[in-house]
């Protein structure tokens, strides 16, 4: 496989990952500021524009904090990386240039998804916003259905490498703003509002039930960030995330040939995340090993494109 073709690929499942997580994320910050008996308001939709680094850019943007101005700028505004079209754009522009790689249901399914934005000027309300962000989640699951129907070769591997790393990152990103920035003011540690970020946090990453099936004791902070770092058997948690990168990477170098950096540096991560207790984790500093986690997992994506040679 040519290396600009892996690289397409890998970049593929990055972007659709991504596309999923911002409407994930816009989802659950319409939940908390319309839909909660205790609104949030703009302090949780500014916690979400920086969850993915954008904040300085809607600032550049003029634009005010707001359910309306946020909403638009994560989801159609094509001035800036970080919305749900332009991420669906670069998808399609890589699924394009590998598009002989893929069966003509993931085609369909990054396709179908960008044109969800066809001719749309705004997100609308809160409820149109939430329609529009289920018709992105019902295709982007659409496309990723039909990567696990692909054939196991080069071709899904790098795409579900793309999309796990992404993943690790994006569940990082959510987790540390929770703790460190969206409790307002005046709210307690364990008060309503608080309680409800969290659920809306579980809500964003589709655990709700498995919380519930792994954890006997009712909503507590420190069982969110154990399931969300250590449990393995959630695939949006940083272990599983891990897990799947050693496992895709050992494909590709049975398959390739190409085992070095990147290889070591996902299975010493793995190893390392296996062996970490979420109580060790509160102690130390949340947000310290969230960082620490995001800038490795930065080191292993750039590990892995010159590993494989990305153009």
């Amino acid at each position: 496989m040519l290396s600009r073709t892996a690289s397409s690929l890998y970049w593929l499942g990055r972007y659709v990952e991504r596309a999923d997580f911002i409407a994930r994320l816009v989802e659950a910050t319409v939940r908390l500021d319309v839909l909660s008996p205790r609104p949030a308001g703009d302090i949780a939709w500014g916690s979400a524009l920086t969850v993915i680094e954008a904040a300085d850019a809607f600032k550049a943007s003029g634009a005010t904090i707001g359910q309306q101005a946020v909403a638009r700028f994560l989801t159609i505004d094509t001035s800036h990386p970080g919305s749900i079209v332009r991420c669906l754009d670069m998808a399609r522009t890589n699924a394009r240039a590998v598009r002989t790689a893929l069966t003509r249901d993931a085609w369909t399914g990054i396709n179908r998804a960008w044109l969800v934005f066809d001719g749309r000027s705004s997100p609308g309300g809160a409820t149109a916003t939430m329609n529009l962000i289920e018709a992105v989640k019902a295709e982007t699951r659409g496309f990723e259905g039909a990567i696990h129907h692909m054939l196991k070769n080069q071709a899904t591997w790098f795409i579900r490498l793309g999309q796990a790393v992404e993943r690790g990152d994006n569940t990082a990103r959510l987790l540390d703003v929770k703790y460190h920035i969206l409790l307002p003011k005046g709210e307690r540690v364990g008060g309503v509002v608080d309680r409800d970020q969290w659920t809306t946090i579980l809500q964003t990453v589709s655990a709700v039930t498995a919380y519930r099936w792994l954890y006997n004791d009712g909503l507590k902070p420190a069982n969110v960030i154990d399931l969300l770092i250590a449990r393995h058997e959630l695939p949006r948690s940083l272990a599983a995330s891990a897990e799947e990168a050693v496992e895709l990477l050992s494909q590709l170098a049975k398959r390739t040939g190409h085992h070095g950096e990147a290889d070591r540096m996902a299975r010493a991560r793995h190893t390392r995340i296996a062996k970490t207790r979420s109580a060790d984790i509160i102690v130390s500093g949340l947000h310290q090993y969230l960082e620490s986690f995001l800038e490795e997992n930065a080191r292993l994506h750039f590990a892995i494109g010159r590993q494989f040679k990305f153009a």
